[in-house]
């Protein structure tokens, strides 16, 4: 089963401040809108996503049906199944995908020390 891409996604306080800083260690801006207060950046296959306002932590996300480059990839495993096959391995979801739907969706659970994974399927 393949997780997809990888990317943090940060908490930030000034996505304008956040931008630059990034900027100056090599990140560049392929995705998002700033007035939306949502940018995705890369440093080779380096990605973090800077987000002001939309959660309160910094999460671990991957895409199922991404590759590093944010295009899709085939095939892929369904977030719907890893989803299945979490909680089949008895881990306790903090959110949930429909599994009456199909395309894009998404779950989060937390790691031990609490640290929120979020598999987030765009396609």
């Amino acid at each position: 089963m393949d997780l997809g891409a990888f990317s943090i996604s940060l908490a930030v306080k000034d996505i304008a401040n956040s931008k630059v800083f990034y900027e100056k260690l090599g990140f560049s801006v392929v995705h998002g809108d700033i007035d939306q207060k949502w940018l995705i950046m890369k440093h080779g296959d380096h990605v973090i996503g800077l987000f002001q306002g939309m959660f309160e932590n910094n999460i671990l996300t991957f895409n199922p049906g991404w590759d590093q480059n944010g295009q899709s990839k085939e095939p892929h495993t369904d977030v719907r199944e890893w989803q299945r096959h979490l909680k089949k391995e008895g881990l306790t979801l903090l959110t949930e995908a429909d599994e009456s739907t199909e395309g894009p969706a998404s779950f989060m659970v937390a790691d031990p020390d609490g640290n929120v994974i979020l598999v987030d399927q765009h396609i």
